[in-house]
């Protein structure tokens, strides 16, 4: 049976990989995208072309999760044109910085806390036999409990963002309960790739590294460098929110590889791979610096990236979701380094190349 999927954050980098998925998969997938006066859709450009080139089903709506009406207005086009109507609705979109969340967290308790229950009131007014997805985050753990987080680990978020995710997660929850929706909550640790925006720890390391390395920079400056996390590859975790979808009854998943490493780790083993011989002065905090082999500071601490409330380790335990999913991840910690070094080396390379150029006479 052909299958249809709504997708909010479509332009993301979780969003863009889900859309791969479902499109390979066969389904007509329609996503929300938030109008923008700059270009926004890098991430699907690839699937765009498709469109175009092999009829490929992907159809795009202008939308924000702060606007009902444009989710029941892109809903009333679809079901007005006798297109398939959506079967799933995956809420991806998000104000998803949490250090930016600081600085603007009306904005984001506007969007990732009420925003995913104004979808609830439009699928249950609309559209009540879709299956629903939200995007609950490993944030909403905030100073641990116990460690590793499962399904019944309490939250404690310690951020604007991870509280408004408490509260999404929550009423879906409310919902489900209330309502008899078919809307399930993916606990989803922290998932990086080569699409992960540039104002992103992970992708701040490598980009920033391999611009050291290519003469386009000379310094990085970042934040803890203690923090801990779980990281995974988003496509991994794509996968699981579709499984999650798949079952038969709705229910909670905690998602993430069961191991951690810290932000250290992550900025060591990325400038191993990139053959970068870097060295701590084994300061403390904001003192601490990170040296290159010819003695050069490349690598600082800036306060203004240091959170006023930070998460120190965050470990996920994915049992449920391999033992009722049958998900496991299948891109580890150092092969998601090497992935995300390769695309931005490859990037930096280019960038020092045309810069390098001479002019031809």
């Amino acid at each position: 049976m052909t299958r249809g999927a709504l997708i909010t954050g479509l332009t993301g980098q979780d969003g863009s990989y889900l859309a791969e998925l479902l499109l390979d998969k066969g389904y007509t997938v329609y996503g929300i995208v938030r109008r923008s006066s700059s270009h926004n859709t890098d991430r699907i450009d690839p699937i765009l072309r498709d469109v175009h080139e092999k009829g490929v089903k992907l159809f795009r709506f202008y939308g924000d999760l702060s606007d009902s009406n444009s989710i029941i207005r892109a809903i009333g086009k679809i079901k007005a044109e006798g297109m398939l109507m959506p079967h799933e609705i995956y809420n991806l979109g998000a104000q998803s910085h949490v250090g930016i969340s600081f600085d603007n967290p009306i904005y984001t308790s506007e969007i990732s806390g009420i925003g995913p229950l104004r979808l609830l009131e439009i699928i249950k007014e609309l559209c009540p036999e879709a299956k629903f997805y939200q995007a609950s985050s490993s944030e909403m753990f905030g100073n641990v409990k116990e460690t590793p987080q499962d399904e019944e680990t309490p939250f404690n978020p310690v951020s604007p963002y991870a509280c408004a995710k408490v509260f999404a997660h929550n009423i879906t929850k409310m919902y489900r309960d209330a309502y008899g929706l078919h809307a399930s909550n993916g606990i989803l640790f922290n998932h990086e790739s080569e699409r992960r925006g540039i104002n992103f720890v992970t992708r701040k390391i490598t980009r920033g590294l391999a611009r050291i390395k290519n003469g386009l920079e000379e310094r990085l400056f970042l934040g803890n460098l203690d923090s801990k996390r779980d990281w995974g590859h988003s496509k991994d975790y794509v996968k699981a929110m579709w499984l999650m979808l798949q079952q038969d009854k709705a229910d909670d998943y905690v998602i993430g590889t069961g191991e951690n490493c810290s932000v250290r780790d992550f900025l060591e083993e990325a400038a191993r791979y990139l053959g970068m011989s870097i060295t701590s002065n084994c300061e403390k905090d904001v003192n601490e610096k990170y040296f290159d082999e010819h003695g050069k500071m490349i690598i600082g601490i800036d306060p203004i990236f240091v959170r006023p409330l930070d998460v120190n380790i965050l470990l996920a335990n994915p049992k449920k979701a391999k033992e009722k999913l049958g998900w496991e991840p299948q891109i580890k910690f150092k092969e998601l380094v090497r992935i995300m070094c390769d695309y931005d080396l490859d990037i930096a390379e280019k960038e020092a190349f045309l810069k390098n150029r001479k002019p031809s006479h």
